[in-house]
């Protein structure tokens, strides 16, 4: 029988750890890594999304939940359609699960130590593809003054559960807005933030589109929501969806990014955060106006897992996001000026 290898979280990094075949081991001999697989499976419900969180294969989390089948004399789950549901007994479990893997994180967290004036620790962010252009410079720049040997990873994200993702060790923090958190996620609120439209400079009707008919009456750049579970997206495009007429929605796009590109190569008009525009007006030539339209405010937040949040290394990352974001430091952009050729 080979060797199955697989991930998991412990006290903020992730390690390798070899989980032997079912037939090879005794199986009352029931670890941490396994209850984390366990807590894994009952928040997402899912052995494919369990394995791609986890960098592993189907096949070794299926011996893994044998294994705790035969341990707690139980089928813990059952399929009901594409999912897994936890029978009652695995709902049981869950609650003291949760407080001895927080429990077990705490006390390896407790004992050590974070310099990062020596540290080689590499931090990582799940996080959009604006955000990775608004932070992920600065956040560098103030690794590398903190400590020569500290790294960042910048992770993107996709359709699996940012949750999740973080309780796997996948990031240390997610940035953004993600208004279907879970209640026992942890949180802290950096900036709020709102939204401006952009044309290119030399847009021929640039003088009227401050005008909320004139700006309706032009061809837009719609930002489509994705299944990231992050919201801002899906904010703005529900307004705009309420008072464009489809005919006036030239093309449909994933991203602020492509949006701000495509405005500045057409006569098309994007709406994209504010603190996005100030990153990129001038390298896409692109004039900014304050939209005509009573668009919401969006809360940008850092999110991470309740089991690093003893985590020293993690508390010394986390204040830096905040002092480089939060705060009256990332005080909100009050107005930007048009700025037209």
């Amino acid at each position: 029988m080979g060797i199955d290898f697989i991930r998991y979280w412990n006290a903020g990094t992730i390690v390798r750890v070899a989980i032997d075949g079912a037939e090879s081991v005794d199986e009352d001999d029931i670890g941490l890594r396994h209850l984390r697989v366990l807590s894994l499976l009952l928040e997402v419900g899912s052995l494919t999304r369990a394995a791609q969180i986890l960098d592993t294969t189907q096949s070794s989390v299926s011996k893994i939940l044998a294994k705790l089948r035969v341990h707690f004399g139980d089928p813990l789950f059952v399929r009901v359609g594409l999912s897994l549901r936890p029978t009652p007994r695995a709902i049981e479990l869950a609650q003291p699960l949760r407080g001895l893997l927080t429990a077990s994180d705490a006390m390896r967290s407790s004992t050590s130590s974070f310099d990062p004036r020596s540290s080689t620790r590499e931090f990582s962010v799940l996080i959009t593809e604006v955000g990775m252009i608004q932070m992920v410079p600065p956040l560098m720049a103030h690794l590398e003054k903190a400590g020569q040997g500290l790294r960042l990873r910048a992770v993107p994200l996709d359709s699996r559960q940012f949750g999740a993702r973080l309780e796997a060790g996948e990031a240390d923090v997610a940035l953004g807005m993600f208004p279907g958190a879970a209640a026992t996620m942890r949180r802290q609120r950096l900036y709020s933030e709102t939204y401006v439209s952009v044309v290119r400079k030399g847009h021929p009707r640039i003088r009227n589109l401050s005008d909320p008919e004139a700006f309706l009456r032009e061809r837009h750049i719609m930002v489509t929501f994705s299944n990231t579970g992050h919201a801002v997206h899906q904010v703005l495009e529900q307004v705009l969806t309420s008072k464009l007429d489809k005919d006036h929605v030239q093309v449909r796009v994933p991203s602020f990014v492509t949006a701000a590109f495509v405005a500045s190569r057409t006569d098309a008009v994007a709406s994209i955060p504010a603190r996005f525009a100030e990153y990129v007006v001038d390298d896409l030539q692109l004039a900014v106006f304050r939209t005509p339209l009573n668009l919401p405010r969006v809360e940008i937040s850092q999110f991470w897992h309740e089991r690093v949040h003893a985590d020293r290394g993690h508390r010394w990352f986390r204040a830096a996001i905040y002092e480089l974001f939060g705060g009256s430091r990332a005080a909100e952009v009050s107005e930007l000026k048009s700025r037209t050729a």
